[in-house]
């Protein structure tokens, strides 16, 4: 066995006769204990929302959509229509027109977006498995809307209330002096079919409506649309497909992934889990100052020990190998007891729902094999320097006096 090595296990193990060095040495394993702990739990939540994000995203956006690179609405032309009937790689396509609108009911004002979409947009999202009471809209019934559990919230709104419709206004395009209501907004009115649920800022934006009733509350002409909502078949590459789509549609339509327009969303997730990893590393860092001070105790404590190994042979670069293998060993053990409590919590958490975010949704986790890993890395680095830190006060001059 290698000679360091060995010793280092047996300081590390043995029980010191100073009652302080075994407390400081309790102290800087629980530190290490809990910084692992903690930052691997951290990973893991930043992991698990980031799959929720990408579910929720499932439910309201679709692969792809296509939109105009000037103004905000575009022909559906035949050859435009043609081309997308012929690629294999879509699944389906949707028509739709957006824009923001105004929201009447019993004396309640809100704005949000007036959704209009074709029949078969539920084979674009999965949308209608989200409603938390009624149906999807209905093609046989043109002023019906589904809106978000966040707006029939702040509105007091009830489905198929017959007695009280949702008024809907949207602001007429155009120049000029406005002189009443009527030449300043269309407006139509509606009765809510269904309340879907969701992430916050998308329970509290859009009203579906069907397409055509969007196409007359925007003034829009039969084949006028703000946008084409694309999904694709399982296996294809979205950022591939975009990129061969633009090619045909030409300069004047943008083609966009989900991640595209979702650009902000996974940019905050991403910058949010950077800084709360460096902000647990430092905590860490500051975690390990105890190891430092363990592994000084711990040379000052075998003082003469040392002596008698150095009058033996032994280099004193053997010497300094004996103590950063020790705070090493140190780290990784309380390294390992963290992972492990870290991973039972998060296993725990997935099948007991422990901690909620809502009454109805878990606070989500997700055991991944790179956040265990970076956490290894990442821990197991900075106790080597450490121990390398404490392991320089040795020198001859020190050993000999």
């Amino acid at each position: 066995m290698n000679f360091p090595f060995y010793i280092a296990k047996r300081y590390l193990f043995a029980k010191s006769g100073n009652n302080t060095i075994n407390i400081i040495t309790i102290i800087a394993s629980f530190g290490v204990i809990v910084g692992s702990l903690a930052l691997f739990i951290i990973l893991s939540g930043f992991s698990g929302f980031k799959s929720f994000t990408n579910q929720m995203l499932d439910y309201s956006d679709p692969d792809i959509k296509i939109t105009a690179v000037k103004g905000k609405s575009f022909l559906m032309t035949d050859e435009l229509t043609t081309l997308l009937k012929d690629q294999k790689d879509i699944k389906a396509y949707s028509k739709v027109v957006e824009e923001r609108a105004f929201l009447q009911y019993k004396q309640r004002d809100y704005i949000a977006f007036v959704k209009g979409v074709s029949d078969n947009y539920v084979a674009i999202t999965q949308i209608d498995s989200t409603l938390k009471v009624g149906q999807w809209l209905d093609p046989n019934y043109i002023n019906t809307g589904v809106i978000g559990y966040g707006i029939a919230d702040k509105l007091s709104l009830s489905i198929l209330n017959f007695s009280e419709a949702l008024q809907i206004k949207v602001p007429k395009a155009g120049k000029g002096l406005i002189l009443s209501e009527s030449s300043a907004f269309t407006s139509r009115d509606i009765r809510v079919s269904g309340i879907y649920t969701g992430l916050e800022d998308f329970a509290n934006k859009y009203v579906y409506v069907n397409l055509a009733l969007g196409q007359q509350l925007l003034n829009y002409k039969k084949d006028q649309i703000t946008s084409v909502e694309i999904r694709l078949q399982k296996g294809i590459d979205p950022s591939l497909f975009a990129s061969e789509l633009q090619k045909l549609v030409g300069n004047d339509l943008n083609v966009a992934t989900k991640a595209e327009f979702n650009a902000l969303t996974f940019k905050v997730l991403n910058t949010e889990r950077l800084i709360s990893y460096l902000i647990f590393t430092l905590i860490v860092i500051i975690a390990l100052f105890n190891v430092i001070g363990a592994i000084i105790m711990m040379i000052i404590d075998k003082k003469q020990n040392l002596k008698t190994l150095f009058n033996l042979g032994v280099t004193v670069k053997e010497i300094k190998k004996i103590f950063v293998l020790q705070g090493f060993l140190l780290t990784f053990f309380g390294l390992m007891i963290g992972l492990t409590l870290g991973s039972i919590l998060i296993f725990l958490q997935k099948k007991f729902e422990f901690f909620m975010i809502t009454q109805s949704i878990p606070y989500p986790v997700e055991f991944r094999v790179f956040n265990f890993l970076s956490v290894i890395v990442t821990i197991s680095i900075l106790g080597f320097v450490a121990s390398k830190i404490a392991s320089s006060r040795i020198s001859t001059n020190f050993i000999e006096k």
